[in-house]
């Protein structure tokens, strides 16, 4: 009982000069919330679009990458809950904002048909670089989140970038396509060899990136290709 209480003025204490606030809102959470409150939480632009095999995510890429589904999970807004919640994950060393995006992002893919066969996850990787620079791939940190769910392979480090790419926030459509191009490799192309991949990106905005990485993951290889994503901001 001692050592409860003590626990309990420990994690107070904490909290005193730590507080825990729900990154959408500002307000405290609660003992079993964490990154974002309840209320915040059943506020998610949801896309659904997992359940949707001709979805806006997936048309975007025919013709473009021969992928077998695609989705994202959440809406992406300027100025709004989805962009700060990436914000923190990105810019802000909150890795933890991943992992929990991607746990539900894997709650809601367990309920499509058009997904289940995933056997591996990959995702988008970082040049060396970059990731030295911010210290973690924030894609990675989603895809552990989903694995914690899933629980199929998890391969991070079987895609890798084989040239250093300015970034593409600013960029026009056709300038981060040409931005991209062909600038993915596989490690091992044995080790996927008919696999069900799903690839995992944290927002697509005109889909250069994955498309490139899908034409990366598919050259020479025997397998199929699902992209994921949390958010979806097409321009």
């Amino acid at each position: 009982m001692c050592m409860i209480t003590g626990l309990k003025f420990f994690e107070d204490l904490v909290n005193l000069f730590y507080p825990r606030i729900c990154l959408a809102c500002g307000n405290s959470l609660y003992a079993r919330e964490e990154v974002i409150c309840t209320y915040c939480r059943f506020r998610l632009p949801k896309t659904n679009f997992h359940l949707l095999r001709d979805n806006p995510v997936q048309k975007a890429f025919w013709g473009r990458a021969d992928t077998e589904s695609a989705t994202s999970f959440l809406y992406f807004s300027k100025g709004g809950m989805v962009q700060q919640l990436l914000h923190h994950l990105k810019y802000r060393n909150r890795k933890d904002v991943g992992i929990y995006l991607g746990r539900l992002f894997a709650i809601e893919l367990q309920q499509s048909v058009l997904f289940e066969n995933i056997d591996t996850i990959i995702p988008v990787p970082l040049h060396p670089k970059k990731q030295k620079k911010r210290g973690y791939n924030q894609s990675e940190q989603i895809a552990l989140g989903m694995n914690q769910i899933l629980k199929v392979d998890l391969l991070p480090d079987a895609l890798v970038r084989t040239r250093f790419t300015e970034t593409q926030t600013k960029k026009s459509r056709y300038e981060r396509w040409l931005n991209v191009g062909e600038m993915f490799a596989v490690k091992n192309k044995y080790a996927l060899r008919n696999k069900n991949i799903l690839l995992i990106d944290d927002v697509i905005t005109t889909g250069a990136t994955l498309e490139a990485c899908v034409h990366g993951l598919q050259r020479e290889n025997q397998l199929k290709v699902y992209i994921g994503s949390i958010a979806y901001a097409f321009d």
